[in-house]
């Protein structure tokens, strides 16, 4: 019997288990045309998807008037909630998390979403039931400081060493390293393998139904 090496799994939202990067990529464009900040190109934009919205317009655009970010930030916000429920889970994945939970491994969510976003996605796809915890943007510090994984391992009692942390992004990767956890990268969201292997990540995986073979070895 292969010996259990993870107590914890920390799942990142966007483009990890939601293929929500070609929404929020559309959505920030189309809210910079309308503010009327220089135009965006999708790339940059993928680029900074696992960042906090704050930290998100400060990478873009540097320190840009206030009123501005928040106009940004409205715009942004109108235009990804009103196809918030269009967004689709990566297939595999709910059954992913399924048979983790299965397994009595305890499973959360650690994100740059904010609290409402989550919640209302937590309640759309019915995953809600299956993590033990989550940490938002609006109630930590943005990727890639570690408060959201520091403060999940002291909430659900677990040592770093028996945690995993599985994104889509640098942040996800640098964050998980930051609380000196194990991590696992997916390359099937913001970013490419060749982008996410410039941070080393303990594992890199392709597609859903390979990353969720591993898991399962592991739990």
């Amino acid at each position: 019997m292969a010996v259990k090496q993870f107590d914890l799994v920390v799942w990142d939202w966007d483009g990890t288990i939601a293929d929500s990067t070609g929404m929020i990529t559309q959505a920030l464009i189309r809210a910079a045309e309308e503010t009327g900040l220089p135009p965006l190109t999708a790339e940059k934009v993928r680029g900074i998807i696992g960042l906090g919205l704050r930290e998100s317009i400060h990478a873009l655009y540097g320190d840009i008037p206030q009123t501005l970010a928040q106009d940004l930030a409205t715009a942004y916000h109108r235009r990804y909630y009103a196809g918030e429920n269009e967004i689709v889970m990566f297939e595999g994945i709910a059954e992913t998390i399924a048979a983790l939970a299965h397994r009595g491994c305890k499973q959360a969510v650690a994100t740059g979403k904010g609290r409402r976003g989550l919640d209302a996605a937590l309640a759309n796809t019915g995953l809600g039931r299956y993590f033990s915890a989550t940490k938002t943007v609006d109630e930590c510090f943005s990727k890639p400081h570690p408060q959201m994984l520091d403060e999940l391992m002291d909430e659900l009692v677990v040592m770093p060493h028996r945690t995993l942390m599985i994104g889509d992004s640098q942040y996800d990767i640098q964050m998980g390293k930051n609380a000196d956890v194990n991590t696992a990268a997916v390359a099937y969201g913001s970013q490419t393998a060749a982008q996410l292997q410039q941070y080393s990540p303990g594992q890199l995986f392709q597609d859903v139904a390979t990353l969720r073979q591993w898991l399962l070895e592991q739990v």
